[in-house]
């Protein structure tokens, strides 16, 4: 646990046993930070395989030796990105989503489905595809895990600017029926506060471009 988090209690980690899968801890990812010492996961059973993502009964044993079945979601992995331009706008992407029965205004994303594609290489297909926009520069701000509580699902969030126009690629009918559109990075905040933009990766990602872009211009000296 790092020395800046206070808790009370004994740690998970005080059983000495480090855990087994070690699999959202690979060097990079959201896991970092969390090692999951005490805890292993025995085994799993799939229920259920789909196109994307397939459901599994997972096996774990806690610290103190008593075991454990969760239902889990596992899931390839995706991608975000956050096209902000010279003019200080962002790129949304308003789009149809199923599970929700709603249109969601969010980042351009997608999902890691290219075996050994790297991070920035489906970022950039991405944004292509559903914003039409290519990018200079792609800078990773952070890669955090959707829904730990029952899907593995880690989402690495990028930072594009240096935007310029191309070819869009777009396919299924949610994406056939997209709307592009851009907004002021100053006006971001009141739609969250409204409602409108309610994606927790778009909120997380536009909040953590604005931190990083103000860091890059520095303090303000012409006072």
């Amino acid at each position: 646990m790092p020395s800046s988090w206070r808790g009370s209690g004994r740690s998970a980690g005080e059983s000495g046993e480090a855990g087994k899968s070690g699999e959202a801890g690979e060097s990079g990812g959201a896991g970092k930070s969390g090692r999951a010492d005490g805890f292993h996961r025995l085994s799993e059973r799939v229920v259920y395989r789909g196109h994307v993502f397939s459901t599994v009964t997972a096996v774990f044993v806690g610290p103190d030796g008593q075991r454990f079945d969760r239902d889990v979601v596992r899931h390839p992995g995706a991608v975000a990105v956050v096209p902000v331009s010279e003019a200080g706008t962002v790129t949304l992407v308003r789009q149809y989503r199923a599970p929700v029965d709603q249109w969601v205004a969010e980042v351009p994303a997608g999902t890691r489905d290219v075996d050994g594609e790297a991070l920035e290489v489906t970022a950039r297909r991405e944004l292509a595809e559903e914003a039409g926009l290519a990018a200079e520069r792609f800078e990773l701000l952070v890669r955090t895990f959707n829904t730990p509580g029952f899907c593995d699902e880690e989402t690495a969030v990028f930072l594009a600017t240096g935007l310029s126009r191309v070819a869009d690629g777009r396919r299924g009918v949610e994406e056939e029926h997209l709307e592009v559109v851009e907004v002021d990075l100053d006006a971001f905040d009141q739609l969250v506060d409204d409602g409108t933009i309610v994606d927790a990766v778009t909120i997380l990602g536009v909040g953590l471009a604005r931190r990083r872009l103000a860091g890059q211009a520095g303090p303000d000296r012409t006072g």
